[in-house]
């Protein structure tokens, strides 16, 4: 037997000390708490890996294949190609730019207009910024209908109340209406400047709130400064409060033009693409070819070749949101610079106006009475401050802003208080307009045909549920992976974190088609399942990164003072940071259920039995044909809304808070 000899240790550091010593050398490649930020982050990278990263690569491979019988036969950039000669797509796509477009000018300039009306008012800013919320907090399918009644060529109360006043004639001849009672969503000259408006009215409340934060981070002293040297209330405006607006603006105005320009259940909605085509985006055009002619091929190339104009918003929002993040000091802005911006106006007006004359010159119309009402107030204001009579001008001043907040909440509100008052008319009082904006006799007809004729409770039931599911599934997974990104030094943090930011702004449009897809192969269509699954595509990625800001901002000093006594991370994540962060839990809690309580698309493209129907999509089932049973979808929008509103009134406080953490820090 043979003795084996042990081999003599080196100089520095013997084998004992190699094993350990590997420990230091892998943390240094890949970070001090790469183990537990592995695991914290495990949940959310395999669910956005699963739902949005793999969709999109099962995009591109649909995308150049055909659909022949049961077959998909590879055809590589035919369908590209075939996009060249397409007409509906060339129309899809140009609708969606000028839909876009025209909705953000106004949306910028009123709820410009109305953030600085709030933000000089000191009496009841609270509860007015409350009421001009809820266009935004209501669904969208609730949008929808209260406007379509409105609009209504023959039972709408629009033409009604301008037949009535004698504007409707005088419509006609200014030539802005081609004939009287107008079909605000049947003629194809006033389908899309309808369904602008809409969209602006829905918008117009989340640019407000926005502003608002924006202007209260203007400080005041640059006010005072400046009314010190003489300048008028237009000066300030144009030198300071602008300028000061300028970061805010772009971020909003480019996350909602990515919203905005792939939007479809507002105009299914409203129009379904109609009159022909003349309000289908590309989006319709995608689900048309891909859902109701079975080309998914198609399908996923439409949305496809839209990827681009999609990745260069999501790139100017990632730069803006970091520069934000990293507190960059800005540098001044050169001439070339300060060109950029008039040119790019020049650029798109000149577009719109070859896209859509019919539309530019009435919103020049509608912008140009705007802006002389304002320039008029503001010139009024200055020469009374000049001559000295400040009583006068203070008179002045809240007296015109009164006017201004009272036709605002006129423009806000009524469509809301039609949904109200509907919803306790007898069927015969709204055929024939009869008691229209106070019913008498007030009557539950129309909760109790809507309960018993369709079903309307097990609707309610399925949205709880999908509704409460995919709020916990994205609650939990996304502290766990906030609180990483925040807390947890690891390599790749700021790749994961970029990541989720693109994710959340990926349109629906470009996912449906790849996961109706995977949802058919995995037998998952037509149930509640779909909707659980898929769901987080779009409420996961927000809570992340929203949270991530929250923890951000939570005194790291606390949860280093539970480490020194004997915490584990572990322990220091659930009993300290926490208890700490319920005001960013909660609001993320509030933005994912509504969210997935108000979702359109998925469900109505994954589900297609009543029984598993949510409510968004079994109310626009309620329609059938030319029936539209206005009563009941007013009772079935009040029911929709009612637990809506009342989360945002008693969680307003926590949303507030949780909101301006994470976007200080996220």
């Amino acid at each position: 037997m043979t003795s084996v000899r042990p081999a003599p240790a080196p100089a520095s550091g013997g084998s004992p000390r190699r094993k350990p010593g590997a420990r230091p050398a892998t943390r240094r490649r890949l970070g001090r708490d790469w183990r537990l930020a592995a695991l914290f982050l495990a949940p959310t990278a395999v669910l956005v890996g699963v739902l949005v990263l793999v969709p999109i690569g099962w995009a591109v491979v649909t995308s150049t294949t055909e659909r022949h019988g049961q077959h998909s036969v590879f055809v590589g950039l035919a369908n590209y190609l075939a996009l060249t000669d397409d007409e509906q797509f060339h129309t899809g796509v140009v609708n969606s730019f000028v839909f876009t477009a025209y909705a953000e000018v106004f949306k910028v300039v009123l709820g410009l207009a109305a953030a600085l009306l709030l933000h000089h008012r000191r009496r009841g800013r609270a509860v007015l910024a409350g009421l001009l919320l809820l266009p935004w907090v209501v669904p969208t399918v609730v949008t929808a209908f209260s406007w379509r009644s409105l609009l209504d060529p023959i039972f709408g109360s629009v033409n009604l109340l301008l037949t009535e006043s004698g504007i409707g004639p005088l419509l006609v001849d200014a030539h802005l209406v081609d004939s009287w009672p107008a079909g605000w969503l049947s003629e194809a000259s006033l389908a899309m400047p309808s369904v602008i408006m809409v969209n602006v009215w829905k918008g117009v409340p989340f640019f407000t709130v926005a502003f608002l934060a924006g202007l209260k981070a203007i400080p005041t002293d640059l006010y005072e400064a400046a009314t010190v040297d003489g300048a008028s209330a237009w000066r300030r405006f144009a030198h300071v409060t602008l300028p000061g607006l300028r970061h805010v603006i772009t971020v909003t105005v480019t996350l909602s033009s990515i919203w905005t320009f792939n939007n479809f259940d507002l105009i299914w909605l409203l129009t379904q693409g109609g009159p022909g085509d003349a309000t289908a985006p590309y989006v319709l055009v995608a689900y048309s070819k891909a859902i109701l002619q079975l080309q998914y091929g198609a399908g996923a190339a439409v949305t496809l070749v839209m990827l681009p104009v999609i990745g260069v918003l999501v790139y100017v929002l990632v730069r803006l949101l970091r520069r934000d993040a990293d507190a960059a000091p800005t540098r001044p802005a050169g001439p070339v610079r300060r060109a950029l911006p008039w040119a790019a106006a020049v650029l798109v007006t000149g577009a719109l106006a070859w896209a859509s004359p019919h539309i530019l010159w009435k919103a020049a119309l509608v912008l140009g009475v705007v802006g002389l009402v304002a320039v008029a107030v503001g010139r009024v204001l200055s020469a009374l401050q000049s001559w000295g009579r400040r009583r006068t001008s203070a008179l002045v001043s809240g007296l015109a802003s009164g006017i201004a907040l009272a036709a605002l909440l006129v423009f806000v509100l009524a469509p809301l208080y039609w949904i109200v008052v509907t919803a306790f008319k007898s069927d015969g009082q709204i055929v024939v307009h009869e008691h229209d904006l106070w019913p008498t006799p007030w009557t539950l007809q129309q909760f109790t045909d809507l309960f018993t004729t369709k079903p309307f409770g097990r609707w309610y039931l399925n949205t709880v549920l999908v509704s409460t599911a995919s709020t916990v599934v994205a609650l939990v997974c996304a502290a766990l992976a906030g609180y990483a990104l925040a807390r947890l030094r690891f390599r790749g943090a700021q790749g994961f974190t970029v990541t989720v930011l693109v994710t959340y702004v990926m349109p629906g449009a470009l996912l449906f088609i790849p996961l109706y897809q995977l949802l058919i192969g995995a037998r998952l269509t037509d149930s509640l399942w779909s909707l659980v699954v898929t769901y987080p595509t779009f409420t996961l990625p927000f809570a992340t990164w929203l949270l991530a800001g929250y923890f951000a901002s939570i005194p790291i000093e606390l949860e280093e003072a539970a480490l020194v006594d004997g915490c584990t991370r572990l322990q220091a994540f659930g009993r300290v940071v926490l208890p700490l962060a319920k005001p960013g839990l909660l609001a993320v809690a509030l933005f994912t259920l509504t969210n997935a309580w108000n979702e359109f698309l998925f469900a109505f493209v994954f589900i297609t039995k009543d029984e598993y129907k949510t409510l968004p999509v079994g109310m626009q089932s309620m329609i059938t044909g030319d029936v539209v049973p206005q009563g009941q979808l007013a009772a079935a929008s009040l029911l929709v809304s009612i637990p809506v509103v009342i989360m945002y009134a008693f969680g307003q406080r926590f949303l507030t808070e949780g909101l301006t953490a994470g976007a200080v820090k996220g």
